[in-house]
């Protein structure tokens, strides 16, 4: 995920960096956060890969993805929510790509956080599995059981796609800043 990581620039200058990772001109620390998360990704979609195979299933794979998973969101939904919380600080493209996806990620990170029902306070039934298994597709369920599906491999490329597609234009301030800005 976000190949332009992969190559290592020697020296670079600040707009090389700025220009590669966007995010870090907002925050130094929240850029790292979105690296780990990005390498957990690719952990996740490893585990499944080797999980879910053509005649059989790897149950230990299978549970470290979902472990993993429940995870990411938790820390993907607070990186989002500390970028959709900094409204000054970003283009108004990219504050409505990452709400669209916090409002994703929170449909996931409610039932499996505070086990409510995104946006009730109505619980989530502890006679549920974590996830449900997607064997045709190699892939999880991993919101509310009782509610439309969302694939853990949909929302990690969507994490994925929407942190890509920022540019350096659309960073238009730091964290600090966002504090003394009107939100």
């Amino acid at each position: 995920m976000l190949d332009r990581f992969k190559t290592v620039l020697v020296n670079p200058t600040w707009e090389q960096i700025v220009e590669r990772d966007p995010i870090i001109a907002f925050s130094h620390y929240l850029s790292g956060r979105v690296h780990v998360l990005l390498d957990v990704a690719d952990e996740i979609v490893k585990n499944l890969d080797q999980g879910f195979l053509d005649e059989s299933v790897n149950g230990d794979r299978v549970a470290h993805a979902e472990l993993l998973m429940w995870l990411w969101t938790l820390g993907a939904y607070e990186v989002v929510r500390i970028i959709c919380q900094a409204k000054g600080c970003f283009s108004e493209k990219t504050l409505d790509q990452l709400t669209q996806l916090k409002k994703t990620l929170s449909s996931v990170r409610m039932p499996a956080a505070k086990m409510e029902k995104a946006g009730k306070k109505v619980p989530v039934s502890s006679n549920r599995s974590p996830s449900g298994w997607d064997i045709a597709n190699r892939d999880l369920f991993v919101n509310d059981p009782e509610s439309t599906n969302v694939s853990a491999r949909f929302l990690l490329q969507e994490f994925d796609r929407v942190f890509s597609s920022i540019t350096k234009d659309d960073v238009l301030g730091r964290h600090e800043e966002s504090f003394s800005r009107e939100a």
